[in-house]
């Protein structure tokens, strides 16, 4: 009975008396080697699920490695994060990343670029409207900030924002609240921004055309995406994939 129940409560074994030295070593070296294949597993596990997580972003360069234990870090958090590189680094693919990685996955991704919506409806495209409120507003609106509560809203190219749109901007992240174009009425959202851009923003603070109060708030986890040339050893196997896609595409042999 005292054997059955120190094995229930995590025992590994159970030393009968009287025993010998061999058999004392020979019980520890099984114990270590069990627990060394425990250690082998999590860590096989660990590797596994990272390629998983990842497996839309292509590259096991060192460079992309520390992305992604970035990605890991800030994907335990609600923090806005900024992400910056020239376009086709990936940034939308990373920010998705962050939220499929995140507790907030079971909650909407929505993503938008900045520099496709007319600025008449920006105000409206980000937070809503009434019915009435302006022409053609002929039914109420939730806007993108409402539809994602709970989960995360990529603002793409942020930098291309209106200035006095950016204003509004860092009042719903510094408030967390909402108001509808046509109403006064403000509605609490809970949700986790990321922006992206692909110019220099400092440039674009000097030159007036970004509200620097706006960068930090957003700012607060920086991502700098390296470009192709500053990762080469990924171009292999970026090239097996492209090939690989376009052999399912269109049934060509595997080249």
């Amino acid at each position: 009975e005292t054997a059955v129940s120190a094995l229930k409560k995590g025992a590994f074994d159970f030393i009968t008396k009287p025993f010998s030295i061999p058999q004392m070593e020979s019980d520890i070296e099984r114990y270590f080697d069990h627990q060394g294949l425990i250690d082998e597993n999590v860590t096989l596990k660990k590797q596994l699920s990272n390629e998983t997580k990842y497996r839309k972003i292509i590259g096991n360069s060192p460079e992309m490695e520390e992305i992604f234990q970035l990605i890991n870090v800030v994907s335990s958090s609600d923090a806005p994060i900024f992400i910056q590189g020239k376009s086709g680094t990936g940034k939308e693919l990373i920010a998705e990343s962050i939220h499929e990685n995140s507790g907030r996955n079971k909650k909407p991704f929505l993503k938008i670029n900045c520099s496709a919506i007319p600025e008449s409806l920006v105000e409206s495209t980000f937070f809503g409207h009434e019915k009435g409120s302006f022409t053609n507003a002929v039914k109420q609106h939730k806007g993108l900030f409402e539809e994602s509560h709970g989960g995360t809203l990529l603002l793409d190219e942020i930098s291309e924002t209106p200035l006095a749109m950016q204003a509004k901007l860092l009042r719903v992240l510094q408030e967390g609240t909402i108001t509808r174009v046509g109403s006064t009425k403000e509605i609490k959202v809970d949700v986790r921004v990321i922006a992206t851009s692909n110019r220099n923003i400092l440039e674009e603070i000097k030159d007036g055309k970004f509200r620097e109060d706006l960068y930090y708030r957003l700012n607060v986890f920086p991502l700098k995406i390296p470009q192709l040339r500053d990762r080469t050893g990924d171009i292999p196997l970026l090239v097996d994939y492209f090939i690989s896609k376009f052999q399912e595409k269109y049934g060509f042999k595997k080249k």
